[in-house]
């Protein structure tokens, strides 16, 4: 049974404009690439043949994996979560107490992450650390480098 994850609207969007493209104009450009590669000649000595069908394998492996996805989908209702908890889709502003430094980050689904925006994901050490987490708490998590421990200074929507 594959597990439920939750997404922002933002999210669930990306993952069905995603689906559509790799259905729509992925599925034709892979077709095409192996007919050109078929009208090359000899199919069992034909290397870019191998690669287009390679090529369609892991295509549609990645429209099988999003399909999954979003069938255990389910986009979370912000206005009954609450407020005072970090949760999935809270905003929180913490401090690294051991250099004092202030980040922002936004905690969100695996397939959301994104840290260059601040996306980070609920599942990560430092996600998983915060949840739960009220404003003046500290979290004692364990990462790869070591013991880090973040100071909750807010909490938002």
């Amino acid at each position: 049974m594959a597990e439920i994850t939750y997404f922002t609207e933002e999210g669930m969007k990306k993952l069905r404009d995603e689906l559509a493209q790799l259905k729509g104009e992925g599925r034709t450009a892979i077709a095409r690439q192996i007919a050109e590669a078929r009208d090359k000649g000899d199919l069992s000595e034909n290397a870019e043949y191998d690669a287009a069908k390679d090529a369609q394998g892991l295509h549609e492996l990645r429209i099988a994996k999003l399909e999954e996805t979003l069938a255990n989908a389910r986009i979370v209702d912000e206005s009954k979560m609450d407020a005072s908890k970090v949760l999935v889709l809270s905003n929180v502003k913490i401090k690294n107490i051991q250099n004092g430094k202030v980040m922002s980050y936004q905690l969100v689904s695996e397939n959301e992450a994104d840290l260059k925006a601040g996306k980070i994901s609920v599942k990560s050490p430092i996600g998983q650390g915060l949840l739960g987490k009220t404003v003046g708490d500290v979290a004692e998590i364990e990462v790869p480098t070591g013991l880090m421990k973040f100071e909750v200074l807010g909490i938002s929507r």
